[in-house]
This record gives structure tokens, C-alpha cells and sequence, in this order.
């Protein structure tokens, strides 16, 4: 298996190069030989250059090419833009796109353990049926709708919604039994493959106090019974009120399975910040990004935090 660190540089305009440079020097040794983006490498250039960070960058033509040590190595994309963090938006749609298609290529031809992408505005990606990356990936991979898994991990808890980025007014519709029961035994099966332990699962409820278990709720028509269907296969309880579960019932769960987006990346991203990273399962690889947006607000500010790109190298690195 190549163990090259293969990184996408993601949305041009963004603190991802300023991460990526970043996290570039403060890596060790041996990762750094191996790391490989994917991206322009004229942009990344101007990009330093603006930034007055000093990296030296060097072109590579494959993932077969061996990577010069000395540098930071990339395969270069193309590109239109004139200026380097202000690219249209036409051509950041062709150049990222472009840069997951040929990172979904090179994981799968290459059996590679996974990919990297630094922050992508979903503007760039979102087509009918397609609302993130994970979505943009699983599609690509031919991966079946509710059987990928967008998982944000940290060591001591990981939080799973069972649909994504949708709208509020189409979730209830997306929570169905089959739904539900597709999505979980992804989860159950793939953090078994990586952590190597049965994940003891907290499911929630949808609406405020699982709606008194009226018998026209999501909670009685769907979710219990999904529940009862896993509870053969997986360590699964619930459903939880959602109201009160992040005060201290988390801690007994290793994985928060959540309705929506907001219900549980909220808690989430408020106990661990970047502490945390994005991953995407039910691949033939593992696909992560950084837990945190494009941060269009602070470019060239040196503001930007890396650590959760620096955790994302690392677990991908620990991964058999």
C-alpha cells in the first residue's frame, strides 16, 4: 500500500494554504517526506508569496513519483484565476471537483488507506442530490444513499447525523427505519474496522422529549424501530431526549447518533472546537477534512488554527 499523505488543497479562496504551510513545518520528518497535495501549484506559489510564508514547493507528476524530501510536494491541477485568493467561481467549481476526482481515482486504483481535503465552500459542489463532500464522494464511489457515514471524531466522543446538509423542512421525510438502520450499521461496522471495539451507540430522538412517544412520531414510527432491529447487531440505546443529553449522558457513549446537521454538531463543536476532525465512512478508504470552514474572514491574517489538520494527517497515518 502507498503511504504517501495525499492532502487536496481545496476551495482557492480560503486559509487552506496558510494551514497546509503551517502544518508543513510543524509535522515530523517522515511525515513531511510523504506528504502529497493535490492543487495548483502557480496558486500555491502566489499564495505564499502574499502570505510571506517561505515553503519550498516543488511539481510532481504522479503519486508514482518518488517525493523530493526537501520539499513540499504537490500534483499539479489546473487552474484559471488572476487573483490568488479571489479565484471565480466558475473556475474554483472545475479546480476542486477536479481535485476530488482524481483523489477518489488515486485511492481507489492505488488501494490507498485515504484522503485529505482542506475546506471546501459546498457552493462549489452542491448539484441536486449533493450538499457536501461526503455526499460528492459517495456518489462518485457509487455508494448508496444513507449507507456513508459523516462522522466528526474526537478521542473521547464522535457524533453522526443521520441526514446531513439538507434543510430543516425536509428532515422529518429522510428519517425513515430502512434510513436509520442503513446508516448505523455502517457505523457500527467501520468504527469496528478502525478502533477496533463495538462502539456503544447513543441514538436521539427528534423532537423535544422523543414528541411523549405519541403514536404518529417519527420517534414511534421510525426510530424505535430501527433501534429494536440493531439491537442484535449493535450496543445501541435510545432514543434520547435531545435537550438535555449534552449536559453529562454523553460521556457514557463513545458515538452520538444524531437526526440532523445542528443537533449534534452544535453540542459537538462546542466541547471540542478543533479538537476534532471531519471523516467520511462506508468508502473503500477513509476520506477527512479539518472540523472547520474556509475561514474567508481571516485570510492573510495569520490567524488561521492547523491543528485539526495536524490531527487529521495523524489519525490517517495511525490507520492500518
Amino acid at each position: 500500500m502507498n503511504s504517501k499523505i495525499i492532502i487536496i488543497c481545496g476551495d482557492p479562496n480560503s486559509i487552506n494554504s496558510e494551514i497546509i504551510f503551517k502544518t508543513w513545518k510543524e509535522v515530523s520528518k517522515l511525515q513531511k517526506e510523504r506528504i502529497t497535495l493535490i492543487g495548483n501549484f502557480q496558486l500555491l506559489h502566489d499564495q505564499a508569496k502574499k502570505l510571506k510564508i517561505k515553503v519550498p514547493i516543488k511539481k510532481i507528476d504522479s503519486i508514482n513519483e518518488k517525493n523530493d524530501k526537501n520539499f513540499l510536494n504537490i500534483i499539479d491541477y489546473p487552474l484559471k484565476y488572476e487573483k490568488c485568493f479571489n479565484v471565480q467561481t466558475k473556475h474554483a467549481t472545475k479546480y476542486v471537483t477536479g481535485c476530488l476526482n482524481l483523489a477518489n481515482k488515486i485511492c481507489t486504483e492505488k488501494k490507498m488507506k485515504g484522503f485529505i481535503n482542506c475546506p471546501i465552500d459546498k457552493k462549489l459542489i452542491k448539484k441536486k442530490g449533493i450538499h457536501g463532500v461526503t455526499e460528492f464522494i459517495a456518489k462518485k464511489s457509487k455508494i448508496k444513499k444513507f449507507s456513508e457515514v459523516m462522522m466528526l471524531y474526537n478521542k473521547k466522543l464522535s457524533v453522526v447525523p443521520v441526514t446531513t446538509h439538507i434543510k430543516i423542512v425536509n428532515i422529518s421525510k429522510n428519517i425513515k427505519k430502512k434510513n436509520l438502520i442503513k446508516k448505523i450499521s455502517t457505523l457500527n461496522f467501520y468504527f469496528k474496522k478502525i478502533f477496533k471495539y463495538w462502539p456503544k451507540i447513543a441514538v436521539l430522538g427528534l423532537n423535544p422529549h422523543n414528541a411523549e412517544y405519541e403514536k404518529n412520531s417519527e420517534e414511534v414510527k421510525q426510530i424505535i424501530p430501527a433501534i429494536k432491529h440493531l439491537k442484535m447487531k449493535a450496543n445501541i440505546f435510545g432514543p434520547m431526549a435531545a435537550d438535555s443529553f449534552f449536559n453529562s449522558d454523553y460521556k457514557k457513549y463513545d458515538v452520538i447518533v444524531g437526526m440532523y446537521h445542528d443537533q449534534v454538531l452544535i453540542p459537538f463543536k462546542n466541547l471540542f472546537k478543533f479538537d476534532a476532525i471531519n471523516i467520511t465512512l462506508g468508502l473503500k478508504y477513509i476520506r477527512m477534512s479539518p472540523d472547520h470552514g474556509t475561514a474567508r474572514d481571516i485570510i492573510g491574517k495569520n490567524l488561521a488554527d492547523n491543528q485539526s489538520l495536524i490531527k487529521c494527517i495523524n489519525f490517517l497515518d495511525r490507520l492500518k
